[in-house]
């Protein structure tokens, strides 16, 4: 996830290696809880990719039911991090330093996406080239899973991240998807007992 330092009231990181200088808020040790639903249900199938995997939580909850699961992110510091934790929990995993808006360049394709807290990082014009990419590495029938802040976020905090209203998703996956269900969802945190307001959407490639 993409957003912010480990205080109530964030500041501004400069780049992605500034959200992990310490640990940031919404980094659990644990996965969010919408993605565990997902695990328990079986609904994570196939080859998994992690776009904006931060340090690797949902990429290791993916490799403890075997599955193949590849975490993609900018912050070269949330990589090492996700990479000791998979030597200590003895999980193969794959952490790759890839932008997500180019995400085509890695020549793969994938069954199942997983983007906890990166589509809200984007502006309309970076969101429309990310879901052209996720489409791209995705096969015919792939699912994509997202958890972004929503626009029932009160404004305040986290003054850079996108508050997303429902009908954004909708829009940005319109074209050569199907939008299975968009519900109102909680981001995990660590500063605040109550999370952040969200959406956890799932659209199925066309």
């Amino acid at each position: 996830m993409t957003t912010a330092s480990p205080c109530s009231r964030p500041h501004r990181p400069g780049g992605p290696d500034d959200l992990y200088r310490t640990p940031p808020p919404w980094d659990l040790g644990r996965p969010q809880g919408v993605f565990r639903a997902l695990a328990d249900a079986g609904a994570i199938q196939g080859r998994v990719l992690d776009a904006g995997c931060g340090t690797g939580e949902h990429v290791l909850m993916c490799a403890g039911l075997g599955l193949a699961a590849t975490g993609i992110d900018l912050a070269s510091a949330a990589l090492r991090r996700a990479e000791e934790k998979a030597r200590e929990r003895g999980r193969t995993a794959r952490f790759v330093h890839q932008d997500a808006r180019q995400v085509a360049e890695l020549g793969e394709s994938f069954d199942t996406v997983l983007d906890c807290g990166l589509f809200h990082s984007f502006d309309a014009e970076d969101r429309a080239a990310y879901v052209h990419g996720l489409r791209a590495v995705l096969t015919p029938g792939g699912r994509c899973f997202l958890l972004c802040f929503s626009d029932r976020q009160p404004a305040g905090d986290w003054p850079w991240v996108h508050r997303v209203p429902k009908a954004d998703i909708a829009s940005a996956f319109a074209n050569g998807w199907h939008v299975d269900s968009i519900e109102p969802a909680t981001i995990e945190i660590t500063t605040d007992p109550d999370g952040i307001r969200a959406w956890f959407a799932a659209c199925t490639r066309s």
